[in-house]
């Protein structure tokens, strides 16, 4: 990837989180701090979609920068992929929220609410133009396979998503981190089988024999 290409991308998708910043097609675009757009590689072999900005996020206005966060880069840690060479995103850029008297919830967005967003995410993978896209829970994964997808069925296998780019989905982040004892030690070994997935597709165009990445446990 040239320099040039590079830098095209960048300026692509930083006029485009300028466009999002100014949203006001949900209630949610006036009640966030701010907008959580996206941040990573313009030129990402992976593409990592959540559900949506929690309340870090939205302090910090970057996605996935609290604790799911932190899980997340451990995860992408145990296939030798740093977070700064995945491009990083959500379904909607603004948090949901719900009003619970003394504070405000994280809730999933809503159908309208994804759906208002999902012209920001489709230009953000006609930018970056991933290789594969992993989706992140149940909400992410619908929004490209449709409303009868099923995570706990259906996790770890291939789709087409946009432009013909395979996707695949697994648990989130904050999912593994609601498990304790011998179920978060399931889930991480299902989520690393899917893992590992990915970084077999991400390799599968190298034709001169290379050495293999160092697979690690995962979330040491």
């Amino acid at each position: 990837m040239s320099l040039q290409e590079r830098t095209q991308r960048q300026h692509a998708l930083e006029r485009a989180a300028a466009v999002v910043a100014q949203c006001r097609k949900c209630e949610i675009g006036s009640t966030r701090r701010n907008s959580a757009y996206g941040e990573g590689d313009p030129c990402a072999a992976l593409m990592v979609v959540g559900e949506g900005p929690g309340e870090t996020e939205d302090k910090l206005g970057r996605p996935f920068v609290g604790r799911a966060g932190e899980l997340l880069d451990k995860m992408l840690l145990a296939i030798d992929l740093p977070r700064e060479d995945v491009y990083i995103c959500n379904t909607v850029k603004c948090r949901p929220t719900l009003d619970v008297g003394h504070r405000l919830a994280n809730r999933a967005p809503t159908p309208d609410e994804m759906r208002n967003c999902r012209p920001y995410l489709e230009e953000q993978i006609a930018i970056v133009r991933p290789r594969v896209i992993l989706a992140l829970g149940a909400p992410a994964a619908k929004s490209f396979m449709g409303e009868k997808f099923s995570i706990t069925k259906q996790r770890g296998q291939w789709f087409e998503g946009p432009n013909g780019t395979p996707v695949i989905a697994t648990f989130h982040p904050a999912y593994i981190l609601r498990q304790t004892g011998g179920a978060m030690t399931e889930v991480k070994k299902l989520v690393f089988a899917d893992l590992k997935q990915i970084r077999a597709r991400l390799n599968e165009p190298l034709s001169a024999p290379e050495q293999k990445p160092e697979q690690h446990s995962l979330f040491d």
